[in-house]
């Protein structure tokens, strides 16, 4: 197999991440051949995630104006990230030019706000799953979707299994597997509650009750967002 060039990877990183979003397919992705991985944000002060941790930028936006790879991650506060101008303009800018433009969860509204999944099958987090079609992303159910060089991962864990099929685009399925096997990525949860499907109504019914009160405010902020951004809402969502 032909040697595969040096990766530059950016991910963008920003308060309140969702960090397994982020960490997961860092830790996956690194492992490709010569890869450089740069986590992204304003500054290079700590930036607290979801989990209660901070992480560090590696880079800041303007050191990072280009990149082989972009990956959005999501999280809870999605809706203010569309918001501020300086990191939608720099997912835009890098989009613009990577030849891998992805995300993981509710990532790719990030990147559907910034224009880059427009006309393209895109997934994300199941509970959001139909707000794809606010930024003019056709939706589907898959745990990681790729359509030409986008690439988009469902909820959270999802991240991995979208490192993983990414991988195997780039540097080929046998050096995919082998990374599997070097992190022992053979998931064998003790519930089958992974998926709404399986989960069943009660079991999703708390998910939601507790999503909202940790953001509440967060489907709509998302709707304004996409009407001040010029995107078409569909009828029915507003």
């Amino acid at each position: 197999m032909p040697r595969i060039a040096a990766m530059h990877i950016a991910f963008l990183l920003f308060p309140n991440v969702t960090q397994l979003d982020l960490t997961g397919p860092a830790q996956f992705l690194s492992r490709l051949p010569d890869a450089k991985v740069d986590l992204v944000w304003d500054n290079r002060d700590p930036v607290p995630t979801d989990a209660g941790f901070s992480i560090l930028p590696t880079a800041t936006f303007a050191d990072v104006p280009r990149a082989d790879i972009l990956c959005v991650p999501g999280g809870i506060e999605v809706a203010k990230v569309i918001d501020h101008a300086p990191a939608l303009d720099w997912v835009r800018q890098v989009g613009a030019e990577a030849q891998w433009v992805t995300s993981v969860c509710t990532g790719a509204l990030i990147l559907g706000a910034a224009g880059l999944l427009q006309g393209y099958k895109a997934t994300t987090h199941w509970a959001w799953h139909d707000l794809l079609e606010l930024f003019g992303a056709e939706p589907v159910h898959a745990r990681h979707v790729i359509d030409r060089n986008r690439a988009t991962g469902g909820g959270v864990t999802a991240g991995i299994d979208f490192a993983l099929a990414l991988m195997a685009e780039i540097a080929g399925e046998d050096h995919a597997r082998a990374v599997q096997l070097a992190l022992e990525y053979d998931p064998a949860p003790p519930f089958d509650t992974g998926a709404p499907d399986k989960a069943g109504a009660a079991l999703v019914a708390t998910y939601l009750t507790r999503a909202n009160r940790l953001a509440p405010g967060r489907r709509a902020e998302l709707i304004a967002a996409a009407e001040r951004l010029g995107f078409n809402v569909p009828p029915g969502m507003e």
